[in-house]
């Protein structure tokens, strides 16, 4: 390898190293301030549990630690999850000078709605499964059992519960990708429906807390945002895609 071919090389690598950086110091300052309030943002996420906890039920901490480090650890993934814009926007400025102004025109409004459909699945997952889910698991034990949940468990639920969610609103900017990167067509993708359906319930199982509800809960939305991501990739499909997806099969 030439000299003048490790520079372009180096100098990317630099970039890349001085973007991690950023990345890496925004959220490290956001979970300091943070951190001040770690105690609060814990008892914000277990309120739709509390609400729903039994007569005389509370939560409970049975390792020493876990009173200091539950609240500590989702003030951190709660800044990650509050840098995710900066984050995005940091990998943007990464790869967009080595895409092509057709690229960039679409590429920008799917980052904006991958970050929007990112924060709507927490929502969606905080407002209306939470409720749905610990009101479900609060009451289905028998009776005689004091329900007592642990902060460390209920955080693991909580957090991979908002992970799931927030993936699966991602289909239909996913779906709308592979259709327009010609990877698969959009007749391929509504043929193979039926796998696809059986595929989303299995993710669903793998990603949520192993009871019935929260899989039923996720896999029926997943569905919806795949068919959504089929209308979407049809209506606003870039013409090259568009002809792709037009042209009969042989």
């Amino acid at each position: 390898m030439s000299q003048d071919s490790e520079q372009p090389l180096i100098a990317h690598l630099l970039e890349l190293r001085n973007r991690l950086l950023r990345i890496v110091l925004v959220i490290v300052c956001l979970f300091i301030g943070l951190a001040f309030i770690a105690n609060e943002l814990y008892l914000l996420l277990a309120k739709p549990l509390i609400e729903q906890l039994p007569y005389g039920s509370s939560l409970i901490a049975t390792d020493v630690t876990s009173p200091l480090f539950a609240p500590f650890k989702l003030a951190f993934v709660t800044a990650f999850f509050i840098a995710m814009p900066y984050v995005l926007h940091q990998i943007w400025m990464f790869i967009s000078p080595g895409l092509y102004q057709s690229e960039k025109r679409f590429a920008i409004p799917l980052l904006l709605s991958s970050i929007f459909l990112f924060y709507a699945g927490i929502a969606f997952a905080y407002f209306l499964i939470f409720p749905i889910i610990f009101g479900f698991l609060s009451s289905i034990g028998p009776e005689g059992i004091n329900y007592l949940p642990e902060i460390n468990s209920v955080l693991s639920i909580a957090l991979k519960l908002f992970f799931a969610f927030g993936l699966a609103f991602e289909i239909p900017i996913a779906t709308m990708l592979l259709i327009w990167s010609g990877m698969v067509s959009h007749q391929s993708l509504s043929d193979k429906r039926p796998y696809i359906v059986v595929g989303v319930f299995i993710f669903a199982m793998l990603l949520t807390p192993p009871d019935v509800i929260s899989q039923v809960l996720l896999g029926i939305p997943m569905w919806i945002l795949f068919e959504l991501g089929l209308i979407f990739a049809k209506l606003y499909a870039p013409k090259a895609a568009q002809k792709n997806t037009d042209e009969p099969k042989e």
